[in-house]
């Protein structure tokens, strides 16, 4: 798979997710076999970039290439200002976000509010493609809503106008992330353009991510939530779609190194204080599902120090592993 220039190791990208796909993590799931990851949304407005949120989001030091920034805004000139400052500073590929679909976003005009206007859509996308020349993507839902699907007709314009790669999210902004995704308007638009296209909404597993792909006719898979928590699914979905077999899950003691390390990131791409409290939901992430989880959640919700964090959460995984080394002694 190939965006401009660069040709890609697989055709997995890791969804952007404002307060979630920060530096630290997306260097881990690129570790952990996502092709591409790009950056938490950034405001066009760069009157605003002066603070520490925007200075982090705009943080791409170590990634491998191609470095994505992701630009949000619902004026021209400014994305286009926008467009033009991150390449300068090393953006290698500017992904622009009409998929957004939080109410203080598109309260303004920006993300998948865009969608409801088709002539601002072309005059945004015109603007930014004119303004640089490092490949522009685009990122967007199916929709409005589910009477206002207007999604193939926006993909044709982005193709016509330059727009080098797709990212489909199949629900509408109304739908927000309950429902079913729709797979098949994410087909149509494939079949109505030449350029890449990723699906996105609920690949959970391998066997899901192989169904997508099946279903849609899509170049590649962007994956989201499903990676909280549970960075390796890209390693999993990248083994399976090249052999057709299960790769073997992480054994708990990977799982809490693997934690672990993304906490010691954490820690330090945050600072003490900060880094604690961004901290706590990565954990929690990591705790779903697993036995015995609440008393983690709790203990770590009180921990105000790394050190504490970092005991506790190696504590509770380590207990996971010896009770599983009993029970597999008992049964033997």
């Amino acid at each position: 798979m190939q965006i401009g220039p660069y040709k890609l190791v697989n055709n997995l990208a890791l969804a952007p997710m404002a307060g979630v796909t920060d530096l630290p993590f997306r260097l881990l799931c690129r570790r952990m076999g996502a092709g591409i990851a790009a950056g938490e949304m950034l405001t066009s407005d760069v009157r605003l970039w002066n603070t520490p949120k925007s200075q982090r989001r705009m943080d791409h030091s170590g990634e491998s290439e191609p470095r994505i920034v992701q630009i949000a805004g619902g004026d021209a000139a400014m994305m286009a200002e926008a467009a033009q400052r991150n390449a300068a500073a090393g953006a290698q590929i500017i992904d622009i976000n009409m998929g957004c679909p939080a109410k203080k976003v598109c309260n303004n005009a920006a993300g998948s509010a865009l969608m409801r206007d088709e002539p601002l859509v072309r005059e945004i996308l015109e603007a930014v493609v004119k303004s640089v020349d490092v490949p522009v993507t685009l990122k967007m839902r199916t929709g409005w809503d589910p009477d206002h699907r207007n999604s193939v007709s926006i993909a044709r314009m982005a193709e016509d106008i330059g727009v080098q790669a797709l990212a489909v999210h199949g629900r509408t902004r109304a739908c927000m992330y309950e429902g079913n995704a729709e797979y098949e308007t994410i087909a149509a638009i494939k079949c109505s353009v030449r350029i890449p296209v990723y699906a996105n909404g609920d690949i959970d597993s391998p066997r899901k991510a192989k169904y997508v792909l099946e279903q849609t006719g899509a170049d590649g898979l962007m994956i989201g939530r499903s990676a909280q928590g549970r960075p390796w699914i890209f390693r999993e979905i990248d083994f399976f779609l090249r052999t057709g077999q299960s790769c073997e899950e992480p054994s708990i003691a990977e799982v809490r190194d693997i934690m672990l390390a993304h906490l010691r990131d954490l820690h330090a791409f945050y600072g003490e204080d900060s880094g604690v409290r961004v901290a706590r939901k990565h954990i929690d992430w990591y705790a779903k599902g697993r036995a015995q989880a609440q008393p983690l959640r709790h203990a770590v919700m009180q921990t105000t120090d790394s050190q504490t964090q970092l005991d506790r959460a190696r504590d509770y995984f380590d207990a996971l592993a010896a009770a599983r080394e009993t029970l597999l002694d008992s049964v033997a």
